[in-house]
């Protein structure tokens, strides 16, 4: 995204919609950094691009205006996206003072007494919270579409989806309404909306971005947060300031070599790449997927990289179906709190019907067969990293770096 000056002059004026769009979360921080613009605009130009869009794309749920203007009048962290737009997911992580609806007529949470940890290093990143984002239901499926929030619309076309879970977050992104939004993942909710909607999304590691110590919904490490964007480079810079060392992690991340940012800046070397059009099913993909793969490999193979076809030695029929009945187990018990909190058990109607299979199916899971599931889930870990290990395996152009914390980060 462009960092170049701007068409207007430095410090006057609001910012053009057209101006605001065209800048990834970095190079809008850039601005602010070099006095071109200040924060209190930037909310203004968010604002503005959320009610001219929302409406035919029902992104934003929840808008906190007037809190993201205090805000942004207000003394900023000088974190490296100082002043930036940033929308929350409606579900799985507490904003203070904010309602948490989860997609769910019956799960609906009153605001929160205070920030989760990830919110925390959001703001100390200096980003500005204006609002929070459509989500399914409980995020249980690929599509956003709840009783609760209503339908998503993807921005390039609204008669198709911008996936899900983090559907209104990446129609928010898409569509020029913020730079960079709050997403999570546990079975494809940030790679399924970024690929829908043309971002970038990316999964990182367990537990390389913190979780609070209930970890609900988490699905037994299998949940990660992240965001959705417009820039490789604000996912690497977004992934430095919030990815750090959290006490008492129960995944402990493998430690990094240095900066993220830094990294999407150095050439990787020649790299092995192994490419599979296997599906867990055994079905074979669409067409126009299968060209679009060959298409990556043909270009990472003219890059220099040794690129060659090969699925990994995994069923991964095994590996869902596990997956399946662990975060079943792990619903039913998100559910169990759920419930005390109401006091009631959902009425007909109060849950959706693949949240209600979910948290039945979940009720009949014994312990004994979560805690096989759980063990046959981790299982692939150790047979995927098997088969990549070696001298020839990731990079091979120099020796291992130093492991990498920065002084800031220190916990």
């Amino acid at each position: 995204m462009s960092t170049a000056p701007t068409d207007r002059a430095a410090g006057r004026g609001s910012l053009s919609s057209s101006e605001y769009a065209r800048h990834d979360g970095l190079g809008l921080a850039a601005l602010v950094a070099r006095g071109e613009v200040s924060p209190a605009e930037l909310v203004e130009a968010a604002i503005a691009a959320i009610e001219r869009h929302n409406a035919a794309l029902n992104a934003v749920v929840y808008k906190a205006y007037d809190e993201a203007r205090r805000t942004a009048a207000g003394k900023l962290p000088d974190g490296p996206f100082r002043g930036v737009p940033f929308l929350m997911k409606d579900l799985g992580r507490r904003v203070k003072g904010w309602p948490c609806s989860m997609g769910s007529l019956f799960a609906q949470a009153g605001p929160a007494d205070d920030d989760s940890v990830l919110v925390q290093r959001h703001r100390a990143a200096g980003l500005v919270l204006v609002g929070a984002t459509n989500t399914p239901e409980f995020g249980i499926p690929g599509v956003t579409h709840s009783a609760r929030l209503g339908l998503c619309k993807n921005p390039w076309n609204p008669a198709h989806t911008p996936g899900g879970s983090s559907g209104g977050a990446a129609a928010a992104v898409a569509s020029g309404m913020v730079p960079v939004a709050h997403a999570s993942d546990g079975l494809g909710s940030i790679r399924i909306p970024a690929a829908c909607c043309g971002l970038v999304g990316l999964k990182p590691t367990r537990d390389r971005n913190p979780w609070d110590p209930d970890g609900a919904g988490r699905g037994a490490g299998l949940v990660v947060d992240h965001i959705v964007c417009r820039s490789v480079r604000d996912s690497a810079a977004m992934l430095d300031a919030t990815g750090y060392p959290q006490p008492a992690s129960p995944y402990a991340p493998p430690p990094k070599a240095g900066p993220y940012l830094d990294e999407v800046q150095r050439s990787p070397g020649k790299l092995r790449v192994l490419w599979s059009s296997q599906t867990p099913t055994g079905r074979p993909i669409d067409d126009e997927v299968a060209h679009a793969l060959a298409d990556t490999a043909e270009l990472l193979a003219a890059l220099g990289h040794d690129v060659r076809p090969g699925a990994l030695a995994v069923d991964l029929r095994a590996l869902y179906l596990a997956a399946r009945t662990m975060l079943a187990a792990n619903f039913a018990a998100e559910m169990k709190t759920i419930v005390a909190r109401v006091g009631r058990e959902p009425r007909d109607g109060e849950l959706g019907q693949l949240a209600r299979r979910n948290y039945e199916a979940g009720k009949q899971v014994s312990g004994a067969d979560a805690f096989a599931a759980a063990r046959r889930a981790h299982a692939p870990c150790w047979q995927i990293l098997d088969q990549f290990q070696g001298p020839s395996s990731g990079r091979s152009t120099s020796a291992p770096r130093r492991a990498f914390r920065s002084p800031r980060h220190s916990t």
